[in-house]
């Protein structure tokens, strides 16, 4: 019977110091994990600060938009393309427009040989050169960047090699150039000139409309903004699209270089400046390090969005975001979970 009290006894008393030392371990210093991960610091390292965040493109994430209200004739691209500056991504239906193009067109071509029935001497003669010169740079230009987008669309839907999209860029290039250059001569030679006349009048009202007309139908191609990688298509051929829609067609991003937007605690901004070393971890690859460096810090304090584990509500911790470039990011992709882990007393250059 004593014995089995005395072993009553040991069991109680081993089950009290596993209490303490659980009590112990839950008030220490670490802080909460986020994301899942322990923000425990390991024995060889110390954290200045902790902050969850999510990776992103450094550039940011575009959302591209239609320029007008619209009908969507063909999707030319799909996600994870790579596009380049000026390349179509989604042609609206424009039948209507090309016919008032055409319209404009045969405009201009009737007031050109109005123009053409008085002759003109001296400056007027050198401005009118310089009129028609400006006028053939610009169908010039138009003509360029039509063979650029039909040659992008070729190689996006059949494949091969990219000569001749590099041909019909540099061609664009040229056009451009050229168009700069007549836009000059032409400003140079009207303020030698004197007033226009009638039929010169007509004819450059007939050809701004002719202009107008163009930029109307180019505006019906949804183009991309920059060199990117096409992450999200949102739209279907026969949807409509505007402006003013809440989900936009396409979202884009130059995932050259990725980011990492870190929430971190109003209370540990002082000790965080733009260089110093950082490392990431993600859950998607457990026992991964990435290292990178602080790039900039916003100068403001806001309530959180992203909460560690526990937080009841975001208005618990107000925040400052701090953006951490990653050097060497690897498999990260845009949207993963993080957990940024910042170095004391080590600045790095970005």
């Amino acid at each position: 019977m004593s014995k089995r009290r005395i072993a009553v006894a040991a069991a109680l008393a081993a089950i009290a110091v596993l209490g303490v030392l659980f009590v112990v371990k839950a008030a220490g210093p670490g802080r909460p994990a986020m994301w899942g991960l322990s923000a425990d610091t390991p024995p060889e390292k110390r954290w200045q600060a902790v902050a969850p965040g999510r990776v992103e493109a450094c550039s940011g994430q575009i959302k591209v938009a239609a320029a007008v209200l619209g009908v969507v004739h063909k999707v030319l691209v799909k996600a994870n393309d790579k596009v380049f500056a000026g390349e179509p991504l989604i042609q609206l239906a424009d039948d209507e427009l090309r016919a008032r193009l055409a319209a404009a067109e045969t405009q201009v071509a009737i007031r050109e040989r109005a123009r053409d029935e008085r002759s003109a001497t001296g400056s007027a003669r050198t401005r009118r050169r310089a009129q028609d010169a400006m006028a053939e740079a610009e169908r010039a230009q138009y003509e360029a960047q039509a063979a650029v987008d039909r040659a992008a669309a070729k190689l996006r839907a059949h494949g091969g090699p990219d000569a001749d999209l590099t041909a019909a860029r540099l061609a664009l290039t040229r056009a451009q150039n050229e168009l700069l250059t007549k836009r000059e001569e032409l400003r140079t030679a009207e303020d030698d000139a004197a007033l226009p006349t009638s039929l010169e009048g007509q004819l450059s009202i007939a050809r701004s409309e002719l202009a107008i007309a163009r930029a109307t139908l180019d505006k019906m191609t949804v183009r991309a903004p920059i060199d990117g990688t096409v992450l999200q298509v949102n739209v279907r051929m026969g949807e409509a699209v505007s402006p003013g829609s809440p989900q936009p067609p396409l979202q884009l991003a130059d995932l050259s270089s990725l980011c990492v937007r870190a929430e971190l605690d109003e209370r540990d901004i002082g000790a965080i400046r733009v260089g110093q070393a950082a490392t990431v971890r993600v859950t998607a690859f457990p026992g991964r390090e990435f290292e990178g460096s602080v790039a900039s810090v916003a100068p403001l304090v806001e309530p959180g969005r992203l909460e560690p584990p526990g937080s009841r509500n975001q208005s618990e911790v107000d925040i400052v975001r701090v953006m951490v470039a990653v050097t060497g990011p690897g498999e990260l992709t845009v949207g993963m979970k993080a957990d940024v882990y910042f170095q004391p007393d080590k600045i790095t250059t970005p």
